[in-house]
């Protein structure tokens, strides 16, 4: 078995080869060459904590495995992100334990990945202006992944403790891009593209702020309650996601199907737009909403590739089992 640590994966991995993981494993999703196993996840009664298990299948890669962890809220007052999780792998041949790889940056890259995956095939090619919803620790990795998708010009973003969109700022001096704090009604009329990337339970933007055109990724929402959106909006968008299953029961979609405001058939894989199966964006008015869930795929595809790499330059850690 091999043992990749977490300190490890920042030099082994990249976002360019997250996008392409995740990509690939959107599209076998679709074909129905992979497939996720119901998602356990609960809160522990202890630390404020959510705990769970997300698990799958990729038939295509052979990646066969499960990511546990959670979310700690008190975790960076202790120097520790809040989320946190590791993921197992196992032989698809023999379900003997193939790795035990670092969960926590692979997380935040594949989760990246995701969104800028849908900005790449669901938002206007002229898009320019990117809005950020939240500027925690995630809105950093969501932010440098969307800007390679697109030639934006400016990024306007909102927290809902103004304070910490210095994060914001800071990491659009890196990619070198403009940034403005603004209200929700601003961030609504300027942007092009607006990922949301919040732990609530209760919906930051309203409908009424999203014009024509906009490509949304709601980022956050991966338990049951959570929301970041009026569910009206979904009503005006062409709704797309990682997982129907997930964003009906434990994503953004969960509020307007709840409400009778949609179904679950007027929600489309994304897998199926990058296979050219169903159509995406159709008009330059279209809101495309993309509900990033997360699904167990996304993790197994990346630990995949990072166990590959570490495999090949040495680094993986060899224990007998």
């Amino acid at each position: 078995m091999w043992i990749v640590p977490e300190a490890e994966i920042a030099g082994l991995l990249g976002r360019q080869e997250s996008f392409d993981a995740v990509e690939a494993v959107f599209a076998a999703m679709a074909r129905g060459d992979a497939y996720n196993f119901p998602v356990i996840r609960e809160s522990i009664g202890h630390a404020d904590a959510l705990y769970g298990f997300k698990s799958g299948f990729d038939r295509t890669g052979l990646s066969l495995g499960l990511k546990s962890g959670g979310y700690w809220p008190g975790n960076e007052a202790r120097g520790l992100t809040n989320h946190q999780s590791t993921v197992f792998l196992f032989d698809a041949d023999t379900g003997q334990a193939k790795a035990v790889v670092g969960g926590n940056l692979l997380t935040a890259l594949r989760t990246a990945a995701a969104s800028a995956v849908s900005i790449k095939h669901l938002a206007r090619a002229d898009a320019r202006v990117l809005g950020m919803i939240g500027a925690g620790h995630q809105s950093a990795f969501q932010l440098r992944a969307a800007v390679e998708q697109r030639d934006f010009e400016k990024i306007v973003g909102w927290n809902l403790h103004p304070e910490m969109l210095s994060r914001l700022d800071d990491v659009a001096n890196e990619v070198g891009l403009p940034f403005e704090a603004v209200s929700l009604d601003e961030l609504g009329a300027q942007s092009d593209v607006i990922i949301s990337i919040t732990s609530s339970f209760a919906p930051s933007l309203r409908d009424a702020q999203v014009r024509p055109g906009t490509h949304l990724a709601c980022m956050g929402t991966d338990t049951k309650g959570k929301q970041e959106v009026e569910a009206s909006l979904l009503t005006r968008s062409r709704v797309f996601t990682d997982e129907i299953a997930q964003s009906i029961t434990i994503g953004e979609a969960q509020h307007a199907v709840g409400q009778g405001l949609i179904d679950a058939e007027q929600i489309t894989e994304i897998g199926a737009v990058i296979n050219g199966t169903q159509a995406g964006r159709q008009t330059a008015k279209d809101i495309t909403l993309f509900d990033g869930t997360g699904v167990g795929l996304q993790d197994l595809a990346v630990a995949s590739a990072v166990v590959d790499l570490a495999i090949e330059q040495g680094i993986a850690i060899k224990v007998a089992l």
